[in-house]
């Protein structure tokens, strides 16, 4: 079933800077998702097609789809557009791109979220009914906080990244947008499967989803603090060498073609020691250590998918300070190895999406975190109880 888009009072913002392609396609009547259309984030292989990552002189054209790309399509979706970007996946804001500011799909002045900025917009504008995303800090969750739509953040390895350009190749998850829980639900378990030519793909557990999850921060108080500690790893860290490792040469000589923001927090990791790595690993364990009691007493934790959503004035004026505070809440997740699933959870105004929570589960408790949504959405809880 299709979801309604969001309830707003501005009038709807142009599309400009919202695809970096239009592709046209003949809408499909056979398979799991016959007739629904599909937009693809930059990053991401569509036959045909050159795959830019946000930066419109680098990589080729693809020979092949992602395998992502060529499972919606088997199971009957089309592609209709290749989407916008933070450049080379590096931003929470949808502001980092040459192709221009991606602009929010109903609220205008506010950001629309990075990096998957274009899909997001796409799908809550109603442009298509479901948008490929990447993951590895929140880029599959910021931007369906900002667009009031649903961002779906399988268990990593679950779904094939091949046919994909990195960021950090060992915590990269493809992700997906939708306008309901069922719909990007669907969609999720249509791309996913091992797959042997992704050297991060995993073999999926079976784990039977909880009827009635007990949700941290809304059933009872948990403690947070574990979780953001290892969130600021990611980027405080030595994690960020791997986005080196994926664009580095490029960048290093294509310098005036690259945002200065995304180019400057990149090159700033090509002289991280490997000791930093190791040592920051070792404290990555200690503190999932930290977070396992959690999960003794939740099957579920709640927490709000970005503190609050600055407009892209505020975001230009601060950039790196601004993108920080959007991942407050989201980098923690692919570091500590938990699917992710963002709803929104209240109505909508006139100047601001309706509020938004993301729920996280451990790896593949996937299934339990459609039914906690499911649950939230219907209770709509008025405070989010964490300390």
């Amino acid at each position: 079933m299709r979801g309604p888009k969001p309830a707003s009072s501005p009038a709807p913002v142009a599309d400009t800077a919202i695809f970096i392609e239009r592709i046209e396609g003949a809408v499909r009547a056979d398979g799991p998702l016959a007739g629904r259309t599909v937009a693809v984030k930059g990053n991401i292989d569509v036959a045909g097609h050159r795959t830019t990552a946000g930066c419109p002189s680098f990589g080729t054209v693809a020979t092949r789809s992602a395998v992502c790309v060529r499972a919606l399509e088997e199971a009957g979706a089309v592609v209709t557009g290749i989407t916008n970007m933070d450049q080379f996946a590096t931003g929470l804001v949808g502001t980092r791109s040459p192709y221009g500011v991606c602009p929010n799909a109903h609220w205008p002045g506010l950001i629309s979220g990075g990096s998957s900025s274009g899909s997001a917009v796409a799908v809550a504008r109603g442009l298509v009914d479901l948008g490929l995303g990447t993951d590895t800090a929140g880029s599959g969750r910021v931007p369906a906080a900002a667009n009031g739509i649903v961002g779906f953040k399988p268990t990593r390895g679950w779904v094939s990244n091949a046919g994909s350009v990195p960021a950090c190749a060992s915590l990269d998850c493809v992700s997906m947008f939708a306008r309901t829980v069922d719909e990007a639900w669907l969609a999720v378990q249509v791309m996913a499967g091992f797959d042997s030519d992704d050297p991060w793909s995993r073999i999926a557990i079976d784990v039977p989803a909880v009827a009635e999850p007990r949700i941290g921060g809304v059933d009872e108080p948990f403690d947070l603090e574990p979780f953001l500690a290892a969130g600021r790893l990611l980027y405080g860290g030595a994690f960020v060498a791997e986005r080196y490792a994926a664009v580095g040469a490029f960048i290093e000589s294509h310098r005036g073609e690259v945002d200065d923001v995304v180019a400057s927090i990149i090159l700033a990791a090509r002289d991280i020691p490997a000791w930093q790595l190791a040592r920051d690993r070792t404290e990555l364990e200690r503190l999932r250590q930290c977070t396992l009691s959690t999960w003794d007493s939740f099957d579920v934790i709640a927490v709000p998918t970005v503190p609050s959503l600055p407009t892209i004035a505020e975001v230009q004026a601060d950039p790196i300070i601004r993108n920080i505070e959007l991942g407050i809440y989201t980098t923690f997740a692919n570091l500590l190895d938990l699917c992710a699933l963002t709803v929104p959870v209240g109505p909508a105004t006139a100047d601001r999406p309706p509020p938004s929570i993301t729920l996280l589960a451990p790896a593949w408790h996937d299934a339990t975190l459609v039914t906690a949504a499911h649950r939230v959405m219907r209770d709509t809880p008025a405070i989010l109880r964490t300390q």
